[in-house]
C-alpha cells in the first residue's frame, strides 16, 4: 500500500470562508472523497483538528496501525489535516488516530463528515459516495406548491425502527419502507412524513437524538443510496420529507465529536455552556466560526444531497437559554445581564437565512416550548427566521382538557380557548408527537376518559378539533389508529388492532380529515392569519360547546365548525351565522363508519333570518355526542 500523497481540495478562498464561519458546503472538502489523482484511484482525506500534533488514517487497509498513513497539516493555521491515499476503495472502514499537542493525548475518532458508518455497535466510518440517479425532478420543480405556508401541511411522525417490523422482529430496511411506509402514508392522506433522527447514532434508547454521524444515514436500515430511494419514492407519491435535525447537543462517546483532537473542539469549553445536564451530553460552541460552518453545512447537505423538504430543529429552547435546566450558580448571564444565549440566537438566524436563500420550497420548524418571541418571523424584522414553530402550549392544554371526565369540562373550557389569544403570534404547528406517548403518559387513546365507546369518540373529537384548529398538524405514528399502549421503540406498532372496528374507524376518520384539510381551502389558505378564523360562540361553557368559522381567500369557501365536548346529544342547538343560505354537513366524527352512533342533522339545513350570537342569521342543529361536525354553504 502506498503512503499518503500531498493533495488538497481546498482553495485559499475556502479557507478564508471556513475561518470566518461562512463556508456552508464543507462536505465538499472535508471528509473522505473517492478521487483519481494522476491516473491513480484512491481517497482524499481531510479533517479539522487544530490541536493535533499528528493525524493518521487507520483502518482495515493498514491493520489499524498508527503512523503508517499520516496526513499533512495545512500551512495556513486552519487546523486542517489532509492527504491522498492511493488504492483505497469504496467500502473501506477507517478512523482518524489523533495525537494531541495537549499532553500527547491520543484519540481514535470516526470521521465527522463520513457519508456512511458501520452498523452499531461497530463505530468505524466507511468510505462511500453519493452517486444516485434521482427520479423526483417533477417534485423538486413544483414542491413550493406543496410546502408553502398557505398549503395543507399534515405530518406523520415516524421512528423507522419501530413503525413496523418483519416476522422475525427485525427492522424494515429503507427499501422495504419505500414500499410499505409510502403506500400507508398515501392511503391515510398525510402530506408529509417527519423522520425522527436518521443520522448515525450509537445508542438505540436515544431514539436517534444522540448523533455521531451527522452526514450519514444510519446503517441500521441500509446504505445512503437506499435512503435516497425511500425519499425518491415518497416524492413520487407526492409526500414531502422532513428530517429531525439535532444541533442542540451530542454524546460523549469516545469515537464521536467530543474532545475530538484532545481539546474542546466542537463543544463549548465552559461546562456551564458546554454540557447538558438533562441528557448528559455536550453542547456545541455556537460562538466558534468553524463549528457554525459545520452545523450549517450539515443542514445544507441533507437538503441538497437527499432532496429533503424540511428540517425540524430539536430542542431549540435548550439552545436559546443559558439557564435551561440549570440551578442558580450553574449558569452565567450574557453580556447584557440576560439569560438568552446570544451566540445561539445569531447561529439560528444565520442557519435559517442560509437554508431559505439556498433552496426554494423548503421549511424549517422549531421545537421551541417557551414564549421566546418571533421564532417563526423573518430575520429582517428581528425574528429567528423559522418557517413554523411547534405550539407546545396547545398540545399541553388540549390534552389536559381531554383527559377530564366530560362532566367537569364545562369548568375548564378556557383550556381550549386560551390558545386562541396567541395562536397567530407565530406560524404554529399543532403537535401530538412521540414525547406525548412515553414515560408513563399513556398513548393518546389511553388518555381519553370513559368506556370504550366514549374513549374512541373522544379520540375522534380530539383529532377533528385539531384539524379544524388554525395551524399545521403533526401526529405521531400509531396515534392515527388509536394505538392502546405507549410507544415502545424496541417493537412494532400494534397493527393487529386494525382488525377491530373502533381502531379502523379512527384511521378512517384521520384519512377523511386529511382529505378535508387538503380539499377545503378555508382550512389551510389562512391557517396562520387571524383573518382565517372567527368565533361564533366560545362562551357556552355550560353545554361544553364551541362554534367557530374557518375562512379562506374566497368567502364562499367558509367552513362552520361545531364541537360538542360531552356525550349529551344537543337537540335544536342554535348557532349564529353571517349570511343566509343552506348548510351542508361535510364531516361528522360521530358517523357510523368511524364507530360513532350516527346522530346527524338533515342533509341540507336552511338558515333562518333569526338574530343570534350577535349575528343576523342562525340555524338549529342536532349535535351528536362527543363530536366535531363541519358544515359549509
Amino acid at each position: 500500500m502506498n503512503k499518503v500523497q500531498t493533495y488538497s481540495l481546498f482553495t485559499d478562498f475556502d479557507i478564508d470562508l471556513f475561518k470566518a464561519g461562512k463556508h456552508f458546503r464543507l462536505y465538499e472538502k472535508l471528509g473522505a472523497h473517492l478521487l483519481e489523482v494522476d491516473g491513480v484511484k484512491g481517497v482524499y482525506f481531510a479533517v479539522w483538528a487544530p490541536s493535533a500534533r499528528s493525524v493518521s488514517v487507520v483502518g482495515d487497509f493498514n491493520y489499524w496501525i498508527q503512523g503508517d498513513h499520516q496526513l499533512q497539516v495545512r500551512w495556513d493555521a486552519s487546523g486542517i489535516w489532509e492527504g491522498f491515499i492511493p488504492g483505497i476503495e469504496k467500502g473501506t472502514t477507517y478512523k482518524y488516530k489523533i495525537q494531541s499537542s495537549n499532553g500527547g493525548i491520543i484519540t481514535e475518532k470516526a470521521d465527522p463528515f463520513a457519508l456512511y458508518c458501520e452498523h452499531p455497535p461497530h463505530t468505524a466510518s466507511v468510505v462511500w459516495d453519493l452517486d444516485y440517479q434521482w427520479k423526483d425532478k417533477k417534485w423538486m420543480e413544483t414542491r413550493k406548491e406543496h410546502n408553502d405556508l398557505d398549503k395543507p401541511y399534515s405530518v406523520y411522525e415516524v421512528h423507522l425502527g419501530s413503525w413496523k417490523r418483519n416476522a422475525e422482529g427485525k427492522f424494515l430496511t429503507y427499501l422495504e419502507l419505500a414500499v410499505d411506509l409510502v403506500n400507508y402514508i398515501k392511503e391515510t392522506g398525510f402530506t408529509h412524513v417527519e423522520f425522527m433522527p436518521i443520522m448515525e447514532y450509537p445508542y438505540d434508547p436515544s431514539w436517534g437524538y444522540q448523533l455521531v454521524g451527522y452526514f450519514a444515514p444510519t446503517s441500521r436500515f441500509g446504505t445512503p443510496q437506499d435512503f435516497m430511494v425511500l425519499v425518491d419514492k415518497l416524492h413520487e407519491a407526492g409526500i414531502g420529507v422532513i428530517l429531525d435535525w439535532v444541533p442542540s447537543h451530542f454524546p460523549e462517546d469516545a469515537h464521536g465529536l467530543g474532545f475530538f483532537d484532545g481539546s474542546n473542539l466542537f463543544e463549548h469549553p465552559d461546562r456551564k455552556k458546554g454540557y447538558h445536564p438533562d441528557w448528559k451530553s455536550l453542547v456545541f460552541n455556537y460562538g466558534r466560526n468553524e463549528v457554525r460552518a459545520f452545523l450549517i453545512s450539515n443542514a445544507i447537505f441533507w437538503l441538497q444531497h437527499y432532496h429533503v423538504d424540511g428540517l425540524r430543529v430539536d430542542a431549540v429552547a435548550s439552545m436559546l437559554y443559558l439557564d435551561y435546566s440549570r440551578e442558580e450558580g450553574e449558569w452565567e448571564p450574557n453580556i447584557f445581564g440576560g439569560r438568552e444565549n446570544l451566540d445561539t440566537i445569531s447561529f439560528l438566524k444565520e442557519f435559517n437565512e442560509a437554508v431559505y436563500s439556498s433552496f426554494e420550497g423548503v421549511q424549517t420548524i422549531a421545537e421551541e416550548s417557551t414564549s421566546f418571541p418571533m421564532v417563526s418571523r423573518p430575520t429582517f424584522v428581528g425574528g429567528l427566521g423559522f418557517g413554523m414553530k411547534w405550539m407546545m402550549g396547545w398540545m399541553h392544554d388540549t390534552l389536559q382538557y381531554f383527559q377530564k371526565e366530560t362532566v367537569y369540562r364545562k369548568y375548564h373550557q378556557n383550556d381550549l380557548t386560551f390558545g386562541m389569544t396567541y395562536v397567530f403570534s407565530e406560524n404554529f404547528m399543532l403537535p401530538l408527537s412521540h414525547d406525548e406517548v412515553v414515560y408513563g403518559k399513556k398513548s393518546i387513546a389511553g388518555r381519553m376518559p370513559g368506556d370504550e365507546w366514549q374513549k374512541f369518540a373522544n379520540l375522534r373529537l380530539l383529532y377533528g378539533y385539531m384539524f379544524m384548529h388554525p395551524g399545521t398538524k403533526l401526529l405521531f405514528m400509531g396515534s392515527e389508529f388509536g394505538q392502546s399502549a405507549e410507544w415502545n421503540f424496541e417493537a412494532s406498532l400494534d397493527w393487529h388492532l386494525l382488525q377491530y372496528d373502533f381502531h379502523e374507524g379512527v384511521k378512517k376518520a384521520i384519512t377523511d380529515l386529511n382529505t378535508l384539510y387538503k380539499t377545503q381551502p378555508a382550512l389551510h389558505e389562512k391557517q396562520f392569519s387571524p383573518e382565517g378564523f372567527e368565533w361564533i360562540n366560545y362562551s357556552d361553557h355550560q353545554n361544553a360547546v364551541m362554534t367557530f368559522i374557518r375562512k379562506g381567500n374566497n368567502p364562499k369557501d367558509d367552513v362552520i365548525v361545531v364541537c360538542n365536548f360531552t356525550q349529551v346529544v344537543r337537540q335544536n342547538y342554535r348557532i349564529g351565522l353571517p349570511k343566509k343560505g343552506k348548510l351542508l354537513e361535510i364531516f361528522n366524527s360521530d358517523a357510523t363508519v368511524y364507530g360513532g352512533s350516527g346522530v346527524k342533522s338533515p342533509t341540507k339545513l336552511a338558515v333562518e333570518a333569526f338574530p343570534y350570537d350577535g349575528r343576523d342569521y342562525s340555524i338549529e342543529l342536532l349535535l351528536p355526542p362527543l363530536s366535531v361536525t363541519v358544515y359549509r354553504y
